[in-house]
């Protein structure tokens, strides 16, 4: 049995499907007892796991989530920041509103900003603990039609993550980046069915049109698990001297090293 995290409180947020659950059933395999947070319950409950109801994109859920781990397990030591989504319509600057603009970067870069602010404080006591951020390819290789306002907080999430890095690493604290490409998730499967529905096309020509824009040498989309065993990584002793760091998980999609 893998023992890495044993003894240790992680927090994954959207940890109930796709990439979240793949980290959440990870960290849990390797020992450590995972508090995940989600709008809604997951089907079913893992052992190690303990799932927190809650919504991100409300101001006051980040108090609610860290007085529950607080209270119940007294420390945290690890911080995934998983949750999000490509909120806004595609077609540019003008199909975009102020409320698609506020969506995306709530969900994508404010609830990162709460969740960590009200954690750290324990973080900062044990004088020891990893965040992971989640980004994305897109934050530097943006789609103009389809993820400009999701794209545009997910680079603010990089800029704030490393600036957090320099601020906490005297602290015994590591902050890294894991930026993923195309994902086959329930969302980005979701994403490219209502592509095909706008295009009045077929689910593989909306497929090929992501794939082609992306540009993955691979060939294919990622898989969640890919993704968690790079996150599970970092979080462990093996990454110790690794912080500040953006790690892109893209099947070579990025165009620069």
């Amino acid at each position: 049995m893998d023992t890495t995290f044993k003894g240790q409180v992680a927090l994954v947020t959207g940890g109930t499907k796709g990439i979240g659950k793949a980290i959440a059933d990870t960290l849990s395999s390797k020992g450590a007892m995972v508090l995940v947070t989600a709008r809604t319950a997951p089907e079913e409950i893992i052992e190690n796991q303990h799932f927190i109801a809650s919504d991100l994109t409300k101001p006051e859920s980040a108090e609610g989530i860290a007085k529950e781990i607080l209270d119940k397990y007294g420390r945290i030591d690890t911080i995934v920041n998983n949750a999000g989504a490509n909120l806004g319509p595609g077609g540019g600057f003008s199909t975009l509103s102020d409320e698609d603009w506020y969506n995306d970067w709530e969900l994508n870069f404010l609830s990162v900003v709460r969740i960590n602010k009200a954690l750290l404080p324990a973080m900062i006591e044990q004088k020891s603990g990893v965040i992971i951020n989640i980004s994305t390819g897109a934050a530097r290789q943006p789609i103009w039609d389809m993820t400009m306002s999701y794209s545009s907080a997910k680079a603010a999430l990089n800029v704030y993550s490393k600036a957090l890095a320099n601020e906490l690493g005297p602290k015994g604290i590591r902050v890294n980046i894991v930026s993923p490409g195309v994902v086959k998730t329930p969302l980005m499967l979701e994403f490219i069915e209502n592509i095909a529905k706008t295009s009045n096309s077929t689910t593989d020509d909306a497929f090929k049109v992501i794939m082609d824009k992306v540009n993955v040498p691979l060939g294919r989309m990622a898989e969640s698990e890919e993704i968690a065993k790079l996150v599970a990584f970092l979080a462990s002793p093996d990454a110790k001297y690794i912080t500040g760091s953006n790690y892109f998980i893209d099947g070579g999609a990025s165009p620069t090293v």
